[in-house]
């Protein structure tokens, strides 16, 4: 699969301006995950609880688990988020989910999805 990335708007749901980054678009992953510096000190969000990740090469990683605002275009959605290592910008599939979009790896865009299960 490609892989690409996308301008997603990073907030604080109680409200304030949104900090854009480049986030890789990333179905391997469950989760969207920021730098948890992004979140602690530019948003003034704090983890909900600390939970154990496993990463794609198999080592276990605690890091925090939260909740942040995400926007994609002109939508805003209240998404899941780990408060993660400094380079870290993915956006995984349940905010996906929540966005209902899917990836179109060809055109390297997000696409709505075409019909929606229950």
């Amino acid at each position: 699969m490609g892989t690409f990335t996308i301008r997603v708007g990073i907030g604080n749901p109680e409200g304030g301006e949104f900090h854009w980054v480049n986030a890789l678009v990333d179905t391997g992953a469950s989760h969207s995950m920021m730098p948890a510096s992004l979140l602690r000190q530019s948003l003034d969000l704090t983890p909900k609880e600390d939970l154990i990740f496993v990463l794609g090469d198999g080592r276990e990683q605690r890091y925090g688990f939260g909740e942040a605002l995400m926007k994609i275009e002109d939508r805003r959605m209240s998404c899941p988020v780990i408060f993660g290592p400094e380079d870290q910008y993915l956006l995984g599939a349940t905010s996906l989910q929540i966005f209902n979009l899917i990836p179109d790896t060809t055109n390297h865009r997000l696409v709505p999805m075409p019909r929606l299960t229950i």
